[in-house]
């Protein structure tokens, strides 16, 4: 049986979530990864210029948190010797080849299948309609957008059914209307984005952000307790 772990440090004060380092993958396409932060919602505070003509972003998820020292998303090129030993793995599995190695092939299946098999991050947004609008601005942009088309994989997960007001409501969304795909719990939704703009992960080849809501109201829901259907 699972238990609720002891605090090994009686805490004196409150603790946030302080920051997360991102990394977009070619120098040139570094105004575009922010671009696609900027369409996330994620807000701006920061461009720094380096020495080797990259950018080095500063992000708040929200502006409340621009004065701050919590809530921040950085954006920079991602390291030489982090993208050398990346070259290195790819091409001793032979990633991107005809021939690539089956636990390659398999780790790819598995993301497919589930965007949060592996590492992602997570903003949670209090509208449901601002969630809305974003993803259908993301749509629009991998059918239409010059620099951004076909380069954004999109997924979403509802709710568990079975709480009528809820499932009311996502069948009138514009997104969530067809979905059939379900999240590991209740009165909330996912929203995947994975895009090969920014690095992450085992092979370092793409980065999946997840954005979710919780409908106001419930103790229990799928960020408070994990379910299966």
């Amino acid at each position: 049986m699972a238990t609720v772990l002891e605090k090994s440090v009686e805490m004196q004060g409150a603790r946030s979530m302080g920051h997360m380092a991102l990394h977009y993958k070619n120098k040139e396409e570094g105004p575009l990864a922010a671009r696609l932060l900027t369409m996330l919602g994620y807000e701006l505070t920061q461009d720094l210029l380096l020495p080797n003509g990259a950018h080095f972003y500063r992000f708040v998820v929200d502006p409340k948190h621009s004065p701050r020292g919590d809530g921040i998303v950085y954006l920079s090129l991602i390291p030489d010797a982090q993208r050398d030993l990346m070259d290195a793995i790819h091409k001793a599995l032979d990633v991107g080849t005809d021939h690539e190695h089956a636990a390659v092939v398999a780790m790819r299946e598995k993301m497919d299948q589930d965007p949060e098999y592996s590492f992602h991050y997570g903003t949670l947004l209090e509208s449901l309609e601002d969630l809305e609008a974003i993803f259908l601005a993301l749509e629009d942009a991998n059918q239409n957008d010059p620099e951004l088309k076909g380069r954004l994989r999109l997924v979403y997960n509802r709710a568990l059914p079975g709480n009528p007001d809820v499932d009311a409501r996502l069948d009138a969304s514009p997104i969530y209307g067809g979905v059939t795909r379900y999240a590991y719990g209740k009165n909330g939704v996912q929203a995947f984005l994975e895009t090969d703009l920014l690095s992450s992960g085992i092979l370092g080849e793409t980065m999946m952000l997840e954005f979710d809501y919780v409908f106001p109201g419930y103790d229990r829901h799928v960020l408070s307790i994990v379910e299966w259907e």
